[in-house]
């Protein structure tokens, strides 16, 4: 075993010696998941391999313990790499080949010569491995030498994936026989050098160019002052290709037919004259620079106003408000409507106010009407559902009976949801049984 671990490392020497560098590693960083497999590596020495092929018990996961590592990589020369690890792991440490007690976390840390045997030229790359590591374990520390080969596959420039299986053998009277088998990743932390470029001298010819804009003084309209060949050598500071010195706003980009400088925007809405309907009066662009209309004068523009045709204030929308004596009719009118017991039957008590609310809605086309049905929490809730919404669909027909536009109305039952009253008590669960009408004109 001596021997195969010195000619790995006088192999790796020579390569590292007399290869050229081009695809030596950058120093990276890896993050690595293994298994630690101490029980098959102590079968192995007490039975022999064979008898641990024939058991099943080679490379069984259920036998080996999980941990994770992190990993510094760097390469010393196109086919040797140097590679640093600590991990970390919880499992029952052989003492003597013995597996006995409680898990405890193994701290191990290794330092070890990849011998690979392609550069990282190419995707694919394998190698054997070879080092130092020590370990620690509750209080009893150790040493081994990692002995292994593994897989490098190069994803992009800068990161790998590595695969590697190590037989793990002591040096130390605490150390165990053990296997390692390990998968990460690693990526590059320093960028690639890139090499400077090469300076090749011009011959320096002498030219009478004041400026040093490139173009020569004869040629030069402003030989003083730097600028593109276009403009004949004069600057031009806010690039929009009139020279400053026939630039009326020399330090913003305008056109020539404002003698360079922009296209004004005389009522500061942000949308120049030239596209703007409404150029003195401040606008928006869907409406080509004009203000928001607002049809009805009230104030309210007709993007917000849910009654553009007619004014009224913007807490109500931009419609006119409802007069509160409307209002009162068809809240009593509310407070009058009867049912037959557990139905949704109008009553012929109710039509009287009912016929108040009727007249209200024809005398005014524009305005419309909300129902509500509400119940007690006497039933079921699936129940009382049905029944509220019912009664107040039996209101709507009955407006729409007397020749009210149904789209005026709309209908809805909430059963026990939006009580008004506490339903403890035969007074409270009275006003829980109701309905609801509220005017609307938008």
């Amino acid at each position: 075993m001596k021997k195969l671990f010195l000619l790995i490392l006088a192999i790796s020497f020579f390569t590292g010696t007399f290869a050229q560098n081009d695809y030596r590693k950058r120093p990276a960083l890896g993050v690595s998941f293994f298994l630690s497999d101490f029980r098959t590596a102590s079968d192995i020495r007490a039975n022999g391999l064979a008898s641990v092929i024939r058991a099943k018990n080679l490379f069984k996961t259920s036998r080996m313990n999980p941990g994770m590592a992190i990993n510094y990589m760097e390469g010393l020369s196109n086919h040797l790499d140097f590679v640093g690890t600590i991990g970390g792991s919880y499992l029952v440490y052989p003492k003597n080949n013995v597996f006995t007690g409680s898990s405890h976390f193994l701290l191990e840390s290794t330092a070890s010569i990849d011998f690979k045997l392609l550069s990282d030229r190419y995707w694919v790359v394998p190698f054997f491995d070879a080092g130092v590591g020590a370990s620690k374990n509750q209080k009893a520390y150790s040493a081994f030498i990692p002995l292994g080969v593994g897989l490098q596959i190069n994803l992009f420039d800068q990161v790998f994936i590595i695969a590697n299986s190590q037989y793990r053998i002591p040096v130390t009277e605490r150390a165990a026989y053990h296997f390692y088998h390990s998968i990460g990743f690693a990526a590059n932390i320093v960028k690639k050098r890139i090499p400077a470029p090469k300076v090749v001298e011009i011959p320096v010819v002498e030219i009478k160019d004041r400026d040093g804009d490139g173009i020569v003084d004869s040629l030069d309209a402003c030989p003083d002052q730097a600028g593109p060949a276009v403009l004949n050598g004069c600057p031009d500071r806010d690039g929009d290709g009139i020279a400053d010195k026939d630039d009326a706003c020399p330090d913003v980009a305008g056109l020539a037919k404002y003698k360079g400088c922009p296209i004004p925007d005389t009522d500061n809405d942000g949308i120049n004259d030239e596209e703007d309907k409404c150029p003195t009066v401040p606008g928006v662009a869907r409406y080509q620079g004009c203000p928001i209309p607002d049809t009805d004068g009230d104030g309210v523009n007709d993007e917000d106003d849910k009654c553009p045709n007619q004014p009224g204030p913007a807490s109500n929308f931009g419609c006119p408000v409802i007069p509160q004596a409307q209002i009162e009719i068809v809240n009593k009118a509310a407070k009058n409507i009867f049912f037959a017991t557990g139905s949704a039957k109008l009553l012929a008590k109710s039509y009287a106010s009912l016929n108040n609310v009727v007249k209200i809605l024809q005398d005014n086309p524009t305005y419309k009407v909300d129902i509500s049905g509400h119940t007690d929490i006497t039933g079921t809730h699936a129940k009382n559902m049905v029944l509220s919404d019912n009664r107040a669909a039996s209101v709507k027909a009955y407006l729409v009976s007397k020749g009210i536009d149904e789209a005026r109305t709309n209908s809805a039952g909430f059963g026990p949801d939006k009580p008004i009253a506490d339903n403890k008590t035969s007074a409270g669960r009275a006003k829980n049984r109701r309905v609801e009408m509220v005017l609307k004109n938008y």
